[in-house]
């Protein structure tokens, strides 16, 4: 291997192949202590090390790095202590999980890293969201994301790189060819002779690199990075390397031609860096194993340490309060002044005031600029704010929703636009995935609101008209939030925006113009977690949200004898338990009416709590209403006989007389 010195001193040389040689050394530890069933798993990086030492070398300590389970040289050139990389493997607490993820799926703000998910994709798109941050921040910032070829064939590959280019974003995407996803070869995995070809399909800058060779890894990452800190934009390295054991210990290397072994293992990183040194006379044998009696030792203290700490102990109310970063609801007080206005404007209001408290918020979407959005929610919102926090985005939501995560570890808040709810089935895995367990795992919050128009009875069809709340009610992490009012929605969306944790707030689009409200023209905020009691009466308790809540006040103002208590309530995910079992105590009899198909519904979930706490009091049956178990039809008349509506009257007064 031929290696170019260049400009960099012996003292640069020496300090990078001690940063090669410490991951090594760690991973040999780890071979012999994972045949001793000390440890569980392990992803090997052997053959690999002058990637992540040499792109971590080029960065500065401040610039975000978001590496793989092969990236090992990451943590350690970033100087994270051993013991805690040990007790990390381990699942122990001085760990960066408290024992809930394992090997390499962390991150700490410490040291400016950003974990892995298992499903690989979504980091590229944080990536692009933390250098959004670093181009608004104007803080001369670049990071890097790591992936393998494998990865690459992931829709959230391309929809990253696409963002990335498009907003001319400082992101270093280096993609780690070592010739197998898990088993498969590359020629299974695409069709084209490198990699980097497809920078050319994003208008993106592109390098080829020997991976194995630390000087040109160093040299050229170094060069990238200072040119994109003054000139921002994307660049995409292919870098050529072999993956020397399997891609888990279980899972071997049988599957890898002999020859081929061979020829990659002539070019280990580690060996011929080494033999360089030797033969430059820059480094010595006698020398070289001081520097490994100093790294031995140092695994050796460093995992003793970690064995000798405690097994993890934890209680079920300190993993509960982990789900969610603990958020301080701050109550505004607004002036008497009101003005009529309907839900759209509401959530418009509420949305631009929001902007304006908040100088760190931006919000993203398809066609929310200029155009305003579909629902023209953030019309003329760039002539207040600029087109820098008032982005139009590409048809990509799931890159979409990873960058406004990247956004928020990089400490800014984020508001996306679905622009339906529908489309949010094409960003589910990071909402469920990334978004909702961000904090349990290594307590990094999300601070991002996914705005969510949502809702039939506008004859938009299959596509265009769903009520989709249940996919996220069931995900912990989450809030869940779907107001049926001007009033609320205002008041609720500013209390999301505030919220440090993700927030998915429904917007019922029938509901945009059919609905007025007198509403404070000031700023103000409500708390999330709290029902609204629309009605008071003996007779029964009515839970609703959302358009159904109109559907059952329409309902009793035809029937002026019923008196019921009718509970809005607003919020999902907090539940007001306290409000329905209240009610449900003092009339005895519940009703649940929603939009949404019945089976595995909210309503589902809150028949079985009321049926669980309040049964003693109960004189009927917990009821439910529901709209019909088929997709939703097109037609008027379809549409009008697949909603809920048409059934609750003659249920409710099914149940009032049992």
């Amino acid at each position: 291997m031929l290696y170019n010195k260049g400009k960099l001193s012996n003292e640069t040389l020496i300090s990078l192949y001690k940063k090669m040689l410490k991951p090594r050394m760690i991973e040999e530890k780890m071979l012999i202590l994972l045949r001793q069933g000390k440890i569980s798993k392990w992803f090997g990086g052997i053959g690999q090390e002058a990637i992540a030492v040499g792109v971590t070398s080029a960065l500065t300590s401040e610039e975000y790095i978001l590496p793989m389970h092969r990236n090992l040289g990451v943590f350690t050139t970033r100087e994270i202590p051993l013991y805690r990389l040990f007790s990390q493997w381990q699942g122990k607490a001085s760990g960066f999980t408290k024992g809930r993820d394992r090997s390499f799926h962390f991150g700490t703000q410490e040291y400016k890293i950003v974990g892995m998910i298992s499903h690989l994709g979504p980091q590229l798109g944080v990536a692009s969201g933390i250098a959004l941050a670093n181009t608004l921040k104007n803080n001369k910032q670049v990071c890097a994301v790591f992936t393998g070829e494998g990865g690459t064939s992931e829709g959230d590959f391309h929809e990253a790189l696409n963002v990335a280019s498009v907003w001319s974003l400082p992101v270093l995407f280096c993609i780690e060819n070592n010739g197998y996803g898990l088993s498969t070869p590359t020629q299974e995995q695409y069709n084209c002779e490198n990699l980097a070809d497809r920078g050319k399909g994003y208008g993106m800058e592109s390098h080829i690199i020997d991976g194995n060779n630390i000087l040109e890894v160093y040299t050229k990452v170094s060069e990238l990075a200072e040119s994109m800190r003054e000139n921002p934009r994307p660049v995409l390295l292919e870098f050529k390397t072999f993956r020397m054991r399997g891609h888990e210990e279980a899972s071997g290397t049988k599957y890898v031609p002999q020859e081929l072994m061979d020829h990659w293992a002539a070019k280990d990183p580690v060996d011929t860096f080494r033999n360089y040194l030797l033969f430059e006379n820059l480094l010595t044998t006698q020398i070289d194993e001081v520097f490994k009696a100093e790294i031995s030792a140092e695994i050796n203290e460093h995992l003793q340490k970690a064995f000798d700490e405690d097994k993890i102990a934890s209680t079920k109310s300190s993993e509960l309060n982990d789900v969610f970063q603990p958020s301080q609801y701050e109550e505004f007080e607004v002036t008497n002044e009101t003005e009529n206005i309907r839900f759209v404007d509401a959530i418009s209001q509420g949305l631009k005031q929001s902007m304006e408290r908040h100088s760190d918020l931006i919000i993203m979407g398809q066609d929310i600029a200029e155009y305003g959005g579909v629902f023209k929610i953030t019309d003329k919102f760039i002539n207040h704010f600029g087109k820098e926090r008032v982005r139009n985005t590409p048809i990509c939501e799931s890159a979409i929703v990873s960058a406004a995560y990247g956004v928020s570890v990089n400490g800014m808040k984020a508001v996306m636009e679905m622009q339906f709810a529908d489309f949010v089935s094409s960003g589910f895995n990071p909402i469920v995935n990334l978004l909702a367990k961000s904090h349990y795992r290594w307590n990094q919050n999300a601070d991002v609101v996914v705005r969510m128009p949502c809702g039939a009875g506008v004859g938009a069809g299959p596509f265009h008209s769903q009520t989709n709340e249940a996919w996220f009610t069931k995900t912990p992490g989450l809030k869940v939030v779907y107001p049926a009012f001007p009033y609320d929605a205002k008041g609720l969306l500013a209390t999301a925006i505030n919220d440090p944790n993700p927030v998915l707030f429904f917007e019922h689009k029938a509901l945009y113009r059919s609905i007025y409200q007198d509403v404070p023209t000031d700023y103000y905020t409500l708390p999330l977690g709290k029902a609204s009691l629309l009605k008071e009466g003996n007779d029964i308790t009515i839970i609703s949200f959302g358009s159904a809540v109109h559907w059952a006040l329409e309902t009793l103002s035809n029937h002026a004898h019923i008196q019921a208590d009718v509970i809005d309530l607003r919020s999902l995910q907090p539940l007001d338990t306290e409000a329905i079992y209240e009610s449900v105590k003092k009339t005895g009899k519940a009703i649940i009416l929603q939009e949404d198909s019945l089976f595995g519904s909210i309503s589902s979930d809150i028949s079985a709590m009321i049926m669980e706490n309040c049964f003693e009091y109960l004189d009927a049956p917990v009821k439910r209403v529901a709209s019909m178990e088929t997709p939703i039809p097109f037609d008027q008349g379809l549409e009008q006989q697949y909603l809920a509506k048409n059934d609750f009257e003659a249920a409710l007064l099914a149940i009032l007389a049992y």
